[in-house]
């Protein structure tokens, strides 16, 4: 994908570095694959403020994404397009049948190219198929956890898993967090690496961008009072101490997966290379 600089003509773009949208081929979504998307402004069923800094932003509708793949026979790709519910591209497929269906669109996959799904087809960029089909190294994304459940992993811009190793049951994936971690083998997964890679590299140029998103100023827990934030209060500039967060954990360093977790057994190595303590 290409990146766009902007000129300072004001301060909101001096500093802005956004998506050129060079893959993106049209606005206009597919109206059968739409769905109200009611907003909630970061408050629970009971109206309590559940996640903070959540609120306004503009209206969107959700896109209903295939991540099962589930549907057999050759589809064409008609547009990718834009989703304001992800980071990554989604791609619209028309198939034989007429019925269209939404998947995320892996980095290189074009306008009119043709993707299948199935346990027998070729292990090509945005074909998905069972793991145990797969050569060794091949780079996937949207995978599964269980056979049939739809891909969990690997679905943000940029990311993908790399099949290293195939047991008996299992495959053995490098997750984009560095993590060497077993699947079932039967699990099904899309080849490629997710669209819009440099996603990470983009600089929304003022906070207005980020409250079109419908995200609100954080404040830092320094700055408040003592009795707001275990790092608040302090004579002058204080430095709060220990980092941690609103209701007293420490923010930093802190374990926070449950331990004696049932898919422990799973996790062969963790993402700093050390091995899962017992």
């Amino acid at each position: 994908m290409a990146l766009r600089k902007f000129k300072p003509m004001t301060a909101g773009t001096r500093w802005r570095i956004g998506n050129a949208y060079a893959e993106v081929t049209t606005n206009v979504p597919e109206k059968s694959l739409l769905e109200a998307k009611p907003r909630t402004g970061g408050r629970n069923s009971s109206g309590h403020l559940s996640m903070r800094y959540r609120g306004g932003g503009h209206k969107k509708k959700y896109r209903i994404i295939d991540f099962k793949r589930n549907k057999a026979g050759v589809a064409t790709v008609e547009s990718i397009q834009y989703d304001p519910n992800r980071t990554a591209f989604i791609a619209l497929l028309n198939y034989a049948d007429g019925e269209k269906r939404y998947i995320l669109a892996p980095q290189g996959l074009q306008v009119g190219a043709k993707v299948e799904s199935g346990p027998d087809v070729a292990p090509e960029v945005g074909n998905a198929l069972p793991m145990k089909n797969m050569p060794l190294g091949t780079n996937i994304h949207n995978i599964e956890m269980q056979p049939g459940q739809g891909g969990k992993l690997a679905r943000s811009a940029g990311s993908s898993a790399q099949l290293t190793n195939k047991e008996e049951k299992y495959a053995v994936l490098k997750m984009p967090s560095g993590e060497l971690r077993k699947v079932l083998i039967n699990c099904y997964a899309t080849v490629g690496v997710v669209s819009n890679s440099d996603h990470s590299l983009q600089s929304m140029g003022k906070a207005g961008r980020n409250r079109w998103k419908g995200i609100k100023p954080r404040n830092r827990g320094v700055a408040m009072n003592p009795v707001d934030h275990p790092m608040g209060g302090g004579e002058g500039k204080a430095s709060g101490g220990q980092p941690r967060s609103r209701n007293g954990q420490y923010s930093r360093g802190l374990k926070t997966r449950t331990k004696g977790k049932g898919s422990d057994k799973l996790i062969i190595q963790r993402k700093n290379g050390s091995k899962l303590s017992k």
